[in-house]
């Protein structure tokens, strides 16, 4: 019998975007067990949070994560919003979706080329991103920026869509969504990627549940749970389903995100065509008091933000839960067992984002 050998795997690997480190004990080729070492990227953003004025704190939540930042700051104003007892308007809500759901396409654009970049699919890794600078290009267009933009603030939003851009939208998302589509059938039907995802890294769904998966990990297992099923912001009037695939392989989470794209394309249509007149804020008053929570789907997962308010400028505390700490149990269950070079795409899987989860 071979003695197991234990691997450093990250924090620097050429197929992980992320800062974490796994260290694997192998036996042969097989992972016998496999335990997380973080801390490399702490940047103290929740302390950060008590210091700056609550209404600054928007800006910051933002630098938690450039990928999903509007859902930060999203996230943050529901909150504040709530322990203040705001009552946002019609338009900002459909408005926020536009711009939140813009940023989940981004998302899962950028995470199925890093995967097609992880089998040595540098060409199909480039495609992804060239159809993700039209998305940002809208951004751009909306909003002034990119990636951080800087949209959402307490009470509403801070910048309005007119006819003009909103017509610019609704002619290329149909544009995006047939080179995506082209892009997501040679992907997903390609037979190196089925032999390298399919059956790999199987979470079911009762243990998914048991182990605190969230997002497309955890739609991946079967279980359609979506905060965006809450109906915060314009949801409820929208008819929002979620995505679910039941194999819960790595796979079934890549399939997840993909068909999340188009189903966001159709959300941010939707809201157009919806889009109420009026205000884009409420103005108010004062300052947080007590305790408050907001839960919101970013695109790797519910994200939770804890508001406490003392009645002054700066808040008491502010505690954040991001998805990649809810989804790490898991991927830590299904490791044991695998090969050794199905480690970087399983571990790819769950989307993993460090400098949200260290802060």
């Amino acid at each position: 019998m071979s003695e197991a050998t234990n691997v450093p795997f990250g924090p620097q690997h050429p197929v992980l975007p992320e800062p974490i480190q796994l260290r694997i004990s192998l036996e042969d080729e097989n992972v016998l067990q496999a335990l997380p070492a973080l801390g490399y990227v702490h940047r103290g953003i929740e302390k950060a949070g008590e210091l700056n004025d609550f209404q600054q704190n928007v800006f910051l939540v933002e630098r938690v994560c450039g990928i999903c930042s509007s859902i930060h700051a999203l996230a943050y104003c529901l909150a504040v919003e709530s322990a203040m007892g705001l009552e946002v308007p019609k338009r900002a809500d459909y408005l926020r979706v536009v711009w939140m759901e813009l940023h989940r396409i981004h998302s899962h654009l950028l995470y199925l080329g890093l995967l097609a970049e992880a089998f040595g699919f540098e060409s199909v890794f480039m495609e992804f991103w060239r159809i993700r600078e039209r998305v940002m290009d809208l951004l751009e267009m909306t909003a002034g920026n990119r990636v951080i933009i800087s949209v959402c603030t307490i009470g509403g939003v801070r910048r309005d869509i007119d006819a003009e851009q909103a017509k610019t939208i609704r002619e290329e998302l149909p544009k995006v969504r047939e080179e995506a589509k082209r892009l997501v059938d040679t992907l997903l039907g390609d037979y190196t990627v089925k032999r390298r995802t399919v059956g790999k890294g199987v979470i079911p769904a009762q243990a998914a549940l048991e182990l605190g998966a969230v997002g497309p990990t955890l739609r991946g297992s079967g279980v359609a749970q979506d905060m965006r099923m809450a109906g915060y912001a314009a949801y409820s009037e929208l008819q929002f389903r979620p995505v679910t695939f039941a194999d819960g392989d790595t796979y079934a989470r890549t399939a997840v995100r993909a068909h999340e794209v188009f189903q966001s394309m159709d959300l941010v249509l939707a809201a157009l065509e919806n889009l109420p007149e009026g205000e884009l804020a409420v103005k108010f008053k004062g300052r947080p008091e007590g305790a408050a929570l907001a839960r919101v789907e970013a695109p790797r997962g519910e994200l939770i933000y804890m508001v406490v308010g003392n009645g002054t400028k700066n808040l008491e505390r502010m505690r954040v839960r991001v998805p990649t700490y809810a989804n790490i149990p898991a991927l830590l269950s299904v490791l044991p067992g695998c090969e050794f070079a199905d480690v970087p795409v399983v571990t790819l899987s769950i989307d993993p984002c460090i400098s949200c989860t260290e802060r």
